[in-house]
């Protein structure tokens, strides 16, 4: 549960099951005061003490009979015995950790979170109760090895928090391909309240959708499963079609739901397991024949644990008294009572005072039980992998030599007595001085010893690099070509192919052209907010006239031939003055929308910092989206009415008309912005700039070539066209 994982990897390094399931009253009750306190926990002195957190009770309220049973989880014993044994054998060894012994300090979780909240701050913040009275060495971090929930993969929240688990996205992604395998596509998604099971809901709802799998229901019931609760979600499995059910809870609320299922004769589910009781036995023992055919994937399994097995097995009814855990583990598996127990809490059914005493002969290997076994060894692997991870951290800071080392001035912690910022440096990756961790600012990244903060690398499309130089070379070469085909126009102003194809409206539209160019050079350069402000609406308002010129002279072609009608006057109401009234009008739309977008919310200069965290890119952003999309959606307009007046004056007489040239041009046009608009949004910092200069450019080049490059071939090469009978011959 991310509560937890919060503040207990705020406290200490401690190993921990976070299962996700909100607490009862009756389990802190009934649980954390099963005897004495001390007698309550497991320790062992060190110069390091290394916390543990096991579930090794479980609460089940039997509301048939309003009981309440407290079962004793072997399984979880094994885990516990797991750390016990991979801290023992370091301690044995002589290549890691030679001149630190490692101690420990187990509590039972319970299986339930106010009750970890409470035995993770005895921990930290407490003495145990023993004659040592040595403290436990608070290194703030929490390492688990049984919490899945891909929640807690969100750093930024949970800073200190590791694990030897993997998260749920990747069992979630193998479910979904799974159910898909068999063709599965309406199953039924249940899980109980608990952040593990809505986030892996959520993350299997999302997944399940690219294999075409769907949900009959999604249903979550609480953590306390009262009969009303059972009946409820019984009544959902039921009503359903699916007979396909996927189930993320932990094994003690699997376990009531089979009970109820049995209860009620329910016969022909498929059950889908999550890892949490994928292979736990126990619910095989009571409801094998409603799990056949069940299937899940399980958490990784480890071949072997070299000593672990006579580890387990070396209890002895003479040393079992050592802890509290260890006798009641005795007295549950062999059912007698051991003189001077603490157990005398009920566990299922029967009464504890009945047993009769342990005789002091019993034997582990003439009985099964989860706690030595060792065939699947999964979540004890995980357990060992964790001891091992702190180990190692540990390590790394005995190994660490002075002048070379992780802080400032290069100096190193005393393994033996260390600050817990030393070892979240070590583990997990901050700058430090000499008493406390910082984070660098937003502007400053830390360098590679992680003991100063040094400038982020400012980013943005500059006039010095090869990409700048090379936009600002194609933007000048267009408006040098827009400048010379002006020129040349003008040396040619009197001939009749110039004054054919509208002169006024020819010229103006060159101009506006080289305008178009030289607007790709306001994107170059470090932005500021004068600058952002003048570089969209120029963008705007530069195209808006290009494309206004070619309407007015598209509709000049159209009306220049129904002009040849009998009795027709159109190009009296369509001459010079109302063309040039008609590119301003086209044009002023444009403007009055620029106007509102600076008056309203301005495009400006940002520094953004969360694309990549070493880098800080300046760019300018719209200050208003719909501005944006505006301005460039008007351009667009202006374009389709160009496009479809050229395609409807296109089969006019060739020589004379310049119609199927603008159609064209705005092909290239619409491919240009279509093409622009998807990489645009998917680009960051000067790429994005540099695709927004290549579509300005790549534009007004189609124009400039499209419309002037056939005139100017003419004009320059075949002059003997360039005559009246020529382009009247048709």
């Amino acid at each position: 549960m991310p509560v937890m994982a919060l503040l207990a990897a705020k406290l200490l390094m401690f190993l921990s099951v976070i299962s996700g399931k909100p607490g009862s009253a009756a389990a802190l009750d009934n649980c954390v005061f099963l005897g004495e306190e001390e007698k309550n926990s497991l320790y062992e002195d060190g110069d390091v003490v290394v916390g543990g957190l096991f579930p090794l009770h479980y609460i089940f309220s039997d509301y048939s009979d309003s009981s309440l049973h407290i079962y004793f989880s072997s399984r979880a014993l094994r885990w516990m015995q797991t750390m016990t044994f991979a801290i023992k054998e370091i301690n044995q060894r002589s290549d890691l950790l030679p001149q630190i012994k490692l101690g420990f300090h187990i509590r039972d979780s319970c299986d339930d979170i106010p009750v970890s909240l409470r035995a993770a701050l005895l921990l930290v913040n407490g003495q145990p109760e023993t004659p040592f009275g040595c403290k436990i060495v608070d290194v703030c971090k929490s390492v688990s090895y049984f919490a899945s929930c891909s929640c807690l993969s969100n750093q930024k929240e949970f800073p200190t928090f590791m694990r030897t688990m993997p998260s749920d996205t990747f069992q979630v992604r193998a479910l979904a391909r799974l159910v898909s395998y068999f063709s599965w596509t309406w199953v039924g998604v249940i899980g109980v309240e608990s952040d593990y099971a809505r986030f892996a809901i959520q993350l299997f709802l999302q997944e399940s959708v690219q294999y075409g799998v769907c949900a009959a229901y999604t249903y979550f019931y609480p953590v306390v499963l009262s009969q009303h609760a059972l009946d409820e979600l019984l009544d959902v499995i039921q009503m359903s079609s699916s007979k396909v059910i996927i189930n993320f809870s932990s094994e003690s609320e699997m376990q009531r739901i089979l009970r109820e299922v049995q209860r009620r004769n329910i016969s022909g589910l498929q059950w889908i397991a999550s890892e949490a009781w994928a292979t736990a036995k126990s619910l095989w023992e009571k409801s094998a024949d409603l799990l056949k055919g069940t299937l899940g994937f399980a958490i990784r399994r480890a071949a072997v644990i070299p000593g672990l097995k006579q580890h387990l097995t070396c209890l002895s009814p003479s040393h079992i008294h050592e802890s509290a855990f260890l006798a009641e583990f005795w007295e549950e598996t062999f059912k007698c009572r051991l003189n001077g127990s603490v157990n005398s809490h009920s566990h299922g059914v029967g009464s504890y005072l009945d047993r009769p005493l342990c005789e002091g002969t019993e034997d582990l290997s003439d009985v099964y039980s989860p706690y030595s076994d060792v065939t699947q060894l999964r979540v004890s692997y995980n357990v060992y992998k964790a001891v091992y991870l702190v180990a190692h951290a540990l390590q790394d800071m005995s190994n660490c030599k002075v002048g070379k080392g992780p802080f400032l001035h290069g100096t190193c912690a005393d393994p033996k007595s260390f600050k817990p910022w030393q070892v979240r440096l070590i583990l997990e990756g901050e700058v430090s001085n000499m008493t406390e961790c910082l984070r660098c600012s937003e502007d400053t990244w830390p360098n590679n010893e992680r003991n100063l903060c040094i400038p982020k690398t400012i980013e943005y499309l500059s006039y010095h690099e090869f990409m700048g130089i090379l936009l600002c070379v194609a933007s000048l070469l267009g408006a040098c070509l827009s400048i010379s085909i002006i020129a040349t126009f003008y040396t040619y102003k009197d001939t009749p192919l110039v004054r054919a194809n509208n002169m006024e409206l020819s010229f103006l539209l060159l101009v506006f052209l080289v305008v178009c160019f030289l607007v790709g050079l306001l994107f170059i350069g470090k932005p500021s907010d004068w600058l952002c402000r003048i570089r969209y609406p120029a963008f705007g308002i530069s195209f808006a006239l290009c494309i206004s010129c070619l309407l007015a002279k598209t509709a000049v072609v159209l009306m220049a031939f129904r002009a040849t009608l009998p009795g027709s006057n159109v190009m009296k109401w369509f001459g010079a003055k109302q063309q040039r009234a008609s590119v301003l009008l086209g044009t002023a739309v444009q403007v009055i929308i620029c106007l509102i977008w600076l008056l309203t919310s301005p495009p400006h200069a940002t520094s953004n910092t969360h694309y990549h965290s070493a880098t800080i890119i300046i760019e300018c952003v719209t200050g208003s989206e719909v501005g944006f999309w505006c301005v460039l959606g008007y351009i667009g307009i202006l374009a389709c009415m160009c496009f479809v007046m050229a395609f409807l004056a296109r089969k006019l007489p060739d020589n004379f008309n310049e119609a199927k040239f603008i159609t064209f041009s705005m092909l290239i046009f619409f491919a240009v912005w279509v093409t622009f608009i998807p990489v645009y949004v998917s680009t960051a910092g000067k790429y994005t700039v540099a695709v927004h200069i290549f579509a300005v450019l790549a534009s007004a080049f189609g124009l400039l070539f499209c419309i002037f490059a056939p005139k100017c071939y003419i004009l320059m090469l075949k002059p003997e066209k360039n005559s009246k009978k020529h382009i009247m011959q048709r």
